[in-house]
């Protein structure tokens, strides 16, 4: 068996858990600017103006916001079923499952925490309606005439039990590379940051303070420019969409970013980490000790307390005022958001 790095090409997509299907369609249409390719069965398909795949984010109507599955793609067939027996290898339960949204057969498995992961290979290519259709043949769909237009869906931090166990996991059978952690004074990885490509991360497990497991931090999508940013914060303060920090810029990995809560109680993320790459393939992992994480974020911004306490599914008794609308989404009710 060959080694596993290398193995996964990207992110495929998330499957996102929301308590208002409609409301959180319309923050990623009119916020994101991604576009909805259909809708069935409880589940929104939506994909930003640069996925190569139908979509990169399925919303799925549910009690409590969260994440589901998070699928990889595989950079062959042998690719997945070398992972596959990896896997099972290393003593995970699995099962092969028909794919969605286009893609083929499916591995489906879950990392030590509980989060569901998936593994495909075969896809579907994109080919975008005439009215969506690029001016460039080398872009999958023309950008957006609406929100901030993001480029990608470009990361996923989970909130884990044991980050270092984790990543470790996603590290010696997926294949990963780690670049950045977090080390505290006691010895235990706080956080840690992995790529699967020459990206500087793709996947982040962060220590839930709650001692929970199978819970979502964030999901984040990749802006062009610093710009978009800073226009997201403008809209996102017009149209209600409560915002937690920033804008501002992360010490670790350097993004750019604001995270807002989308109107179905998930925390989103929009960041700038386009023109941050790691090529070296003997890259050394970055530890930033508690003292220097203590310091806040790269300008000085102290890091917000909900950071470390708010995750979803929420837990019993956290307020819900942390992530609900601060107005109308839109100027009506969520439930008439897309009327």
């Amino acid at each position: 068996m060959t080694m596993p790095q290398g193995h996964i090409a990207h992110l495929g997509y998330a499957e996102l858990h929301t308590t208002d299907l409609d409301a959180t369609v319309w923050f990623f249409e009119n916020i994101l600017g991604m576009v909805e390719t259909r809708r069935v069965d409880g589940m929104s398909f939506l994909r930003a103006y640069d996925d190569y795949e139908e979509c990169s984010i399925i919303a799925k109507q549910a009690d409590a916001a969260g994440v589901g599955r998070t699928a990889l793609r595989a950079t062959s067939e042998q690719a997945l079923e070398e992972r596959v027996v990896a896997i099972q290898a290393a003593g995970r339960d699995g099962r092969w499952e028909d794919g969605i949204a286009g893609r083929g057969r499916t591995f489906v498995t879950t990392d030590p925490d509980g989060h569901e992961i998936a593994l495909y290979y075969d896809t579907v290519w994109y080919e975008a309606p005439e009215h969506l259709a690029a001016g460039l043949k080398n872009q999958p769909a023309a950008k957006p005439n609406r929100g901030i237009g993001v480029r990608r869906f470009d990361h996923i931090n989970y909130l884990a039990a044991d980050p270092a166990a984790n990543a470790d996991w996603h590290i010696d059978v997926l294949g990963a590379r780690a670049t950045e952690q977090i080390r505290l004074d006691d010895g235990r990885v706080a956080a840690k940051w992995m790529t699967f490509s020459s990206k500087s991360y793709d996947v982040v497990y962060t220590e839930d303070w709650t001692g929970g497991r199978g819970r979502l931090h964030h999901l984040a999508f990749a802006t062009d420019t610093r710009e978009e940013i800073l226009r997201a914060a403008d809209l996102c303060l017009d149209q209600g969409v409560r915002i937690e920090t920033g804008p501002h810029k992360h010490a670790i990995q350097q993004t750019f970013f604001l995270y807002v809560f989308e109107p179905g109680g998930n925390r989103i993320e929009m960041c700038n980490p386009l023109t941050r790459m790691v090529l070296a393939p003997d890259w050394p992992v970055v530890t930033w000790t508690q003292t220097e994480r203590l310091r806040g974020q790269a300008w000085g911004l102290g890091t917000i307390e909900t950071f470390h306490t708010h995750g979803t599914p929420p837990l019993e008794g956290q307020d819900p005022q942390t992530y609900r609308p601060t107005g109308m989404l839109g100027k009506r009710p969520s439930g008439d958001a897309r009327r």
